[in-house]
Formats: C-alpha cells, sequence, structure tokens
C-alpha cells in the first residue's frame, strides 16, 4: 500500500495512492489519519484495503498533480538519524569506519514535504544535501533481535538530511546543523513494509539535473534491521517514530575544498529511491 499526507483547505488529510489518482479517505466518511492508521497496526492495514477495494465513486479521488503535500508523517515522538552509514560515504568525509551506529536527531521543526520550498537558514552557507531511505516505525519496540527487527516496522519512505556543515562541525555535537528549520524533508509516499524490501534499492540524488548520489541500500555498513534492533535497545521506538538510515556518497562536504558549490537559493535537489517515488524540493533566500 503507497500512503500519503496532503492538505486540503488548510485540513491534513490521509490519502492512498492508486491507479485512477489518490484516494481522500476523508470522502468515505471514515476519520481517519497517518498516525491512526500506523497505531491500528495489521488490522486497520485489512480495514483500509477493503474501503479502497470497494471505493468505486469517481469523486473520490482526484489527480496528483492537485494536490498539496504535507509531511508523510506528522508527528514523530523521535526522528533519529544514522550518520557514516555507508563505507563511501565514510571515506569521503575521511572519518573511521564506524563500530557502532553513530546516532544524532533532528526535532519535529525539521520536517518538511515533498515539493515543499526550503527556507536557508540565515546563518549558515556551507548547506549539503543526503539523500536517504527513512524507515517508519509501526510498533513499540524494545531490546528486539534484527531478525525480528523489520516485523517492528510500518514501511519506508524517502529523505533528504539537510545540513549546515559549517554548525555541524562548530562542536563535536551535530545537532545544530542538522535540525534547521525544515531540514528533515521526507516523502512523497509512504511504501508499507509488506510491499517493499529496504535490502537492495537504488537511491538517486541530483541538484537541478545533474546526479550527485547514486548508491544503493545492500551498501549499509549497518542494514535496516541492524539499525532497528540497536535503536531498541537503547531506547524504546514508538509507533510513527522515523528513523533517517544513512546517505551514500557525493555530498558536498567530500569534495575537495576547492570544488565545494554549496546549495543555493533556486536549487532544485530531487531524492529518489526505487520503489518509492521522487522526494522533491526548492531552496530559497529566507531574506
Amino acid at each position: 500500500m503507497k500512503l500519503l499526507n496532503f492538505i486540503t483547505n488548510h485540513v491534513v488529510k490521509l490519502g492512498v495512492y492508486t491507479e485512477r489518482g489518490i484516494l481522500d479517505i476523508s470522502k468515505s466518511g471514515l476519520n481517519l489519519s497517518m498516525e491512526d492508521l500506523i497505531a491500528s497496526g495489521d488490522e486497520g492495514l485489512s480495514q483500509l484495503q477493503k474501503l479502497i477495494d470497494g471505493a468505486t465513486d469517481p469523486s473520490w479521488y482526484c489527480p496528483e498533480e492537485e494536490i498539496t503535500f504535507a509531511p508523510a508523517v506528522l508527528h514523530p515522538e523521535k526522528i533519529l538519524c544514522i550518520g557514516l552509514n555507508y563505507v563511501s560515504h565514510t571515506d569521503e568525509c575521511q572519518m573511521d569506519l564506524p563500530v557502532f551506529p553513530v546516532v544524532f536527531s533532528k526535532f519535529n521543526n525539521a520536517l518538511a514535504a515533498h515539493k515543499e520550498n526550503i527556507s536557508l537558514p540565515e546563518h549558515a552557507v556551507k548547506i549539503d544535501y543526503e539523500g536517504e531511505l527513512v524507515i517508519i516505525m509501526g510498533r513499540t519496540a524494545k531490546n528486539i533481535g534484527k531478525e525480528q527487527a523489520l516485523d517492528y516496522v510500518f514501511g519506508y519512505t524517502a529523505g533528504n538530511d539537510l545540513s549546515a556543515r559549517d554548525l555541524q562541525f562548530r562542536t563535536a555535537q551535530w545537532l545544530i546543523g542538522k535540525t534547521c528549520d525544515q531540514f528533515a524533508p521526507i516523502g512523497p509516499m509512504v511504501v508499507t513494509q509488506d510491499q517493499l524490501s529496504p535490502n537492495c534499492l537504488e537511491i538517486c540524488c541530483t541538484v537541478n539535473g545533474e546526479v550527485r548520489q547514486r548508491g544503493n541500500t545492500k551498501d549499509m555498513i549497518f542494514s535496516c534491521a541492524e539499525i532497528v534492533s540497536y535503536l531498541s535497545q537503547q531506547m524504546t521506538l514508538k509507533p510513527g517514530d522515523i528513523i533517517f538510515t544513512g546517505t551514500p556518497s557525493g555530498v558536498i562536504l567530500g569534495y575537495p575544498e576547492n570544488q565545494q558549490a554549496w546549495l543555493k537559493s533556486g536549487d532544485q535537489v530531487l531524492v529518489e529511491i526505487e520503489g518509492i517515488g521522487r522526494l522533491e524540493n526548492k531552496l530559497k533566500s529566507s531574506r
């Protein structure tokens, strides 16, 4: 199942990608949010599938190009991120290969939607992209093994771990350069875990049509299952939590210093992940 959040009359609604277009779940009379659906588990997905199968009224559908997207998940308790999770990215950043997952976080102020314009922070100039697969948790997970870890996942989406490198490396803690407003766009859709294996997916990131990153999740140092298991051993993961799983090589930080052309106002960044789709965002000046 392919799901999304979209906005109508300032209200966020749950939609489903179908061959007929975007199915507006609210048109059926069902008041269901993405968070409600995640919390309801398999039973909720089963009921939703029945609704989809019986949704024959054309007025319940609208073309994708006519909708305004909202972030794929709205209210995660936690936004967790894994750094240096591809050997190629570790090499280009000239950092040691991690023995354990490198974990940092973002806050909800960083969430942004597909096709949303991203305002550049006023006090940073070294803005970088990081195309990533994003995990969305579906069940409460505490001290689970990697063999069962993916059973606790609701689905997957695409993300861009936007980073202000000049802020990020002011101190040993990366947080301040990672959670600027709108620095965690996710979308366009959530693909449920029964429809997608995260272990071998092509990832591509382009800037103004130029390919900057091209990788595959099979090259992760720590797999999605290992990430979820490891995090669950340190904290309780909750339904709706999202996890950025790391980025392949090709980020601006990895270029020689005299070739680092940081993102600027007007740049169009596109993250495409096999089986999920394209997450597009345009950068604009906040001044």
